[in-house]
């Protein structure tokens, strides 16, 4: 029996997508995904179901280093 995870490892191997697993719940595996103009994250539950969220851009630049520093501050 496959698990939908693997499944979506093996597809995302076989389009030569590269991806980071994480984990950062104890009912998820996290596949992030970086592409030209798009980040993925795809959580994937023990059941098998999958939470996709695609974030698009259009990766300009937006700043220095006064952006990590506003990023990173309190209430940013």
């Amino acid at each position: 029996m496959n698990h939908p995870l693997f499944d979506l490892l093996a597809r995302l191997d076989e389009a030569k997508i590269s991806y980071t697993l994480s984990r950062h719940r104890p009912e998820t595996v996290q596949v992030l995904i970086t592409i030209v103009g798009q980040r993925i994250e795809i959580d994937v539950f023990a059941d098998g179901h999958m939470d996709v969220s695609r974030f698009v851009g259009n990766e300009d630049i937006e700043g220095g280093a006064e952006l990590i520093d506003s990023i990173i501050a309190p209430g940013a």
